[in-house]
């Protein structure tokens, strides 16, 4: 392998249909890698069913919406690989065999999953599959021997635990087979939720939808939250308390006239209904072209899976010459 040559492993699990926090988080950046690298996008259903197993048709339906999503921003499977985690079974050999190089204890204390844990409520019953999904993520890396992995800051210690099974692995078997992968920091701050929350969240219904309807998109816009302090129109405001201009920081394109809303708002005599309708112009203006493409890939759902299908055999044959490698290394090529 040319090890000058950028790899570039993202993916998404499909839980449900995309929104602005995962544009700005992840396909922001995806769509400036497009055609610098060798970038292979997984829709990681088998890791989904960690959580979703009792409601498998629930994280078939989402494969489709997230794919739809990714061709609707302008991701291009001529440029990218799209490919569906379950039809490449190699993955799930690999994870078999890395879980005889990680312990139980240390998954255990992985930062990642024991605030997942928490944020899911499992209590006691977390399912095994849940516990050990580092280690099928660390599959999923090195088996396209990607060397860049684009992670937000809270993801980093997954990425840890992939190069200490790149490590042990290559040190137990005596080779140089798997490739370390570097943790990318998305350049974009987690976006907040239309409630305040510090977190954009399906599972809390605070999202914006990259496919969201117009007059949906306004009846969300409304309920924003501006700065508490900002009692009256008169008064000074502070858009740093102000969740619309969090907002239109992000997705103005129009940046004096931003800064002269901050400035008005700061002064006082700037209402928050003034800001919103603006914000409302601004996102509409964004998402009205995805929501139309997105309309457009929705409609013709074979020709979607057809585009999946096609890049998950071609992840499959990268992903088998990896394996070939690692079976050899065990001596088990038999």
């Amino acid at each position: 392998m040319d090890k000058s040559k950028k790899i570039v492993l993202t993916g998404d699990r499909p839980s449900g249909a995309l929104h602005l926090g995962h544009y700005l988080g992840s396909l922001k950046s995806r769509l400036e890698l497009q055609g610098t690298c060798e970038q292979l996008i997984m829709i990681a259903d088998a890791q989904a069913l960690t959580d979703n197993a009792s409601n498998p048709e629930k994280v078939r339906q989402n494969v489709l919406e997230v794919a739809c999503d990714y061709l609707a921003v302008g991701l291009d499977p001529k440029q990218n690989i799209f490919f569906i985690q379950s039809l490449v079974p190699e993955l799930f050999e690999l994870t078999l065999y890395y879980l005889n190089l990680v312990t139980w204890n240390r998954l255990k204390h992985n930062p990642t999953v024991k605030q997942e844990i928490t944020q899911k409520n499992f209590g006691e019953s977390v399912p095994a599959g849940f516990m050990t999904y580092p280690i099928s993520q660390a599959a999923d890396i090195s088996a396209f021997k990607a060397n860049c992995v684009p992670v937000g800051q809270d993801q980093m210690p997954m990425i840890e635990q992939t190069n200490e099974i790149v490590r042990k692995f290559n040190t137990t078997y005596n080779c140089n087979v798997l490739v370390k992968a570097e943790g990318m920091i998305t350049k974009f701050s987690r976006l907040p939720g239309i409630d305040g929350d510090a977190k954009m969240s399906k599972s809390l219904g605070n999202c914006v939808y990259l496919g969201e309807e117009a007059a949906s998109l306004k009846k969300k816009i409304r309920k924003i939250p501006g700065d508490p302090n900002h009692t009256e129109i008169n008064a000074p405001g502070d858009p740093d308390n102000a969740l619309s201009f969090t907002y239109l920081r992000a997705f103005c394109q129009d940046k004096q006239k931003l800064e002269e809303l901050e400035t008005h708002y700061r002064k006082g005599g700037l209402g928050d209904g003034t800001v919103k309708q603006y914000l409302l112009e601004v996102l509409e203006e964004f998402l009205s072209p995805i929501r139309k493409r997105r309309a457009e890939f929705a409609s013709d759902p074979a020709q979607v899976m057809r585009i999946l299908k096609e890049g998950s055999l071609r992840a499959r044959e990268k992903a088998a010459a990896t394996l070939s490698e690692v079976r050899a290394a065990m001596h088990l090529n038999y």
